[in-house]
């Protein structure tokens, strides 16, 4: 990885319908999420918020049943925009959410940069509806189905390019809850996914070897996307849309050590952390130590 690493917040609650996950990125840097990779020997520059508009109506419903669409579109344009920059300029992106309709932006500026951009989408959720087959309209449930190329043009060609990865170059790693539009994609797509019954029952080890050495075989870079609510809620109860039965913080440790040590990892986010829905900013000091996990700390 490289050891220039640039952090980009995104207070953005706009992709679904409860408050507090915008005030995401400055509990992660209240957990000392710099100090943690300063003393990791990272190179650290904090680059600060992007800038997110507010709709007239916060229950305002827009083109094709997406809520908020043209806020998050104005958003992830700007991310998109910052983080090509900061890869090119030979420095790591490390996005804080804010919700997961950020990842639309990531993998817009990030992808251009790779021929087969390989993602990781550690997530309770497959976040692969769109307008068509979501039950709210919530575009932080659409971010890898709009990375794809499905859904509103407004969102798909953010970055003036589209699609951003391929179905083949995804892995889904803790999944639990699924609509059936994003069951039908799946195997449709032939997207690989390692729910909770296959983590249960081969382990994290196992999950993520096979992970690395398939991405490793066909990727040029590989982007991680790491929902909160990928963990179980009696561990991280500060996110927007817990779903009982995940990951565990041990598990999700072991998770990060493992991409650590396969060196493979070209950018990443860390979203859905809500500090009102928290326990004494828990779940935003375990979003910073499995940061800490993979970029490099080591107990001994």
């Amino acid at each position: 990885m490289q050891t220039n690493m640039s952090i980009i917040g995104v207070p953005m609650d706009l992709g679904q319908s409860r408050r507090g996950v915008d005030m995401g990125p400055s509990a992660i840097r209240y957990a000392g999420v710099i100090e943690t990779l300063e003393n990791l020997n990272y190179n650290i520059a904090d680059l600060g918020d992007v800038a997110v508009s507010r709709p007239d109506s916060k229950e305002q419903i827009q083109e094709g049943n997406l809520r908020n669409l043209q806020q998050v579109h104005e958003c992830n344009k700007k991310l998109a925009e910052m983080v090509d920059e900061e890869i090119g300029k030979n420095r790591f992106p490390l996005v804080l959410g804010g919700d997961h309709s950020i990842a639309i932006g990531s993998l817009a500026g990030t992808a251009k940069h790779y021929d087969n951009l390989g993602v990781i989408w550690y997530d309770a959720h497959g976040d692969l509806n769109s307008g068509e087959t979501s039950p709210s309209g919530n575009i932080h449930g659409m971010p890898l189905a709009v990375s794809l190329g499905i859904g509103h043009e407004k969102l798909t060609n953010i970055h003036e390019y589209a699609p951003k990865v391929k179905p083949e170059n995804i892995v889904i790693v803790g999944a639990r809850s699924l609509d059936p539009g994003e069951k039908e994609l799946i195997r449709e797509k032939g997207i690989t996914v390692y729910s909770m019954h296959e983590v249960d029952r081969m382990g994290m080890p196992q999950v993520m070897a096979e992970t690395i050495d398939y991405l490793k075989a066909r990727t040029d870079g590989v982007h991680l996307s790491l929902d909160l609510d990928g963990l179980d809620p009696e561990e991280a109860p500060g996110v927007g849309t817990p779903v009982i039965g995940g990951l565990s913080y041990r598990e999700s440790h072991l998770a990060m050590e493992m991409l650590s040590e396969a060196d493979i990892l070209t950018s990443a986010e860390f979203v859905e952390v809500n500090p009102i829905l928290d326990d004494k900013n828990k779940t935003a000091a375990m979003a910073v130590g499995l940061m800490g996990s993979l970029f490099g700390e080591k107990l001994k």
